[in-house]
Parts: structure tokens; C-alpha cells; sequence
């Protein structure tokens, strides 16, 4: 067991997957966490679990990072010690629906839009204030090889992954010289999260994409989030873009088993 640090990490979508992972990450390295998401329940039962085994401190924080009110109101509750945001992992994220352009659904898009992208800046308007208050911290944003490339049937969730690239970038630019770093993380496939049953609404067969290949997990992620996250003072990573061995571009995979 590590001490903590008393350093603060948030984290969006905290419930599961990557967000999950990562919250376990920073835990067992001593960070206090403010983890966020839309389900009480596992926020609750997640912040039980890391308080007893790690001895930190966590607050969990119940909104929907696509309602603006919902994000300003949260935020605005943050007292004391829990207004020193060391860290701000922009995780929370999704894909919903994989159709031709021309078929696809309306709801999807401003789902996705609300969430990857204005979802992202209302955390970070908020959190990035404070943060040049204090003079230091450190975003991250959760990006997506979806960010660098563009591929069929994905027009609108890559739109809002490069918009996340674009975002981080215009962030860092005005934020450098205030103490503030800024960095992506991109990971292509990721399975042990809820991506791909949401993408597909709950549709178990559809979902199952990662039976042929071994892609990235979320620990994985969490793990290079924690390596951004630790460099020195002097250092700031841009982007890290990872992979699983098996996959070389969006839809460039070695689908030869997961025992290749």
C-alpha cells in the first residue's frame, strides 16, 4: 500500500472500461480521485473498493457530461482540497451506430457530438480555470486512432475524435505558457470496456468483434494514461497512438486468432 499523494485526479466515465481501469491505476499509486459518471451505483461501489484496499481518498460526482447544467453544477460543489485538480482525464466517450452516411441516425450523431466533443469542453472550461489559477496541472484527453484516421461507416464518431485532436492541440497552445500541459492518449480496439455493445445498442453478436484478434484492454490504456500522466515537470507528451499487435490501422487487422 502507498501513501497517498494527496494529489488530485479526475476522471469521467469512471463506471467502466478505461475510465474504471484507470481510476485503479491512479489509486494504487497514491492519487486521490474525483471519479464522475451516470451511474451512482458504480461510482459508489467503485469508490468503496478503492478506498479500502488503496487507504485514499474519493469523491464521486453522479451528472451527464452532455448537460451543461448538470457539469457546472457539479463542478461548482468541488470545496477545499477537491478544487486542487491535479489532473483531468477527459475519458468519458462513445460510438453509437455504424452505418452508411446516408443512413445513418440522427440521435447518433448529436449523441456523439454532445458527448466527445461539447461533453469535453464543458469539463475542461471549468477544470483548465482553476487550474491556471493554481499555475499548474495537467489535462488529458481520451482520443482515438478515429482521431488520425477516417474509415467506412465511422463519419461522425471519426469527426468528433479528430475534433478532440484538434481541440487538445488549440488547448495546448493557449495553455502552455500558464504551467498547464495537455495531452491525448489514442487507442485503437480496446475490449474490456462497454464501447462496442453501445455502439450496437445491446446487441451481444454484433458486438463480438474481438474473438479473431487480440486487441488492446483497458488496462493497457490505463497504463500508458498513468506514463503520461508521471513524466517530470519538464515534460509534456502530445500523443501516444497505441495498438494491439494484431491491428495496424482502423480497419487493417490480422484476424488469424487470438493465439497469433
Amino acid at each position: 500500500m502507498k501513501p497517498t499523494l494527496h494529489k488530485v485526479v479526475l476522471i469521467t466515465g469512471a463506471t467502466a472500461g478505461i475510465g474504471k481501469a484507470t481510476a485503479k491505476q491512479f489509486a494504487k499509486n497514491g492519487y486521490d480521485l474525483i471519479i464522475t459518471g451516470r451511474r451512482a451505483d458504480r461510482l459508489e461501489k467503485l469508490k468503496k473498493s478503492l478506498e479500502d484496499k488503496y487507504a485514499i481518498d474519493v469523491l464521486t460526482l453522479t451528472f451527464d457530461v452532455r448537460k451543461k447544467k448538470e457539469v457546472k453544477t457539479a463542478l461548482s460543489s468541488l470545496k477545499g482540497n477537491w478544487k486542487k485538480v491535479d489532473i483531468l482525464i477527459n475519458n468519458a466517450g462513445l460510438a453509437a451506430g455504424l452505418e452508411e452516411f446516408h443512413e445513418s441516425n440522427l440521435s447518433d450523431w448529436e449523441t456523439m457530438i454532445d458527448t466527445n466533443v461539447k461533453g469535453l469542453l464543458y469539463m475542461s472550461r471549468h477544470i483548465s480555470d482553476l487550474m491556471v489559477k493554481r499555475g499548474k496541472g495537467h489535462i488529458i484527453n481520451i482520443c482515438s486512432t478515429a482521431g488520425h484516421e477516417v474509415y467506412p461507416k465511422g463519419h461522425v464518431y471519426c469527426a468528433t475524435k479528430h475534433a478532440v485532436s484538434a481541440i487538445t492541440q488549440g488547448m495546448r497552445q493557449d495553455l502552455f505558457d500558464k504551467k498547464i500541459k495537455v495531452s491525448q492518449v489514442s487507442p485503437g480496439a480496446v475490449e474490456e470496456t462497454e464501447f462496442s455493445m453501445v455502439r450496437f445498442k445491446g446487441d451481444a453478436e454484433k458486438a463480438a468483434i474481438y474473438d479473431d484478434y487480440v486487441p488492446l484492454n483497458s488496462k493497457d490504456v490505463a497504463k500508458v494514461i498513468f506514463f503520461v500522466a508521471s513524466q517530470p515537470k519538464h515534460v509534456m507528451i502530445h500523443d501516444i497512438v497505441m495498438t494491439g499487435r494484431q491491428q495496424a490501422t482502423a480497419t487493417l487487422f490480422d484476424k488469424s486468432g487470438r493465439e497469433a
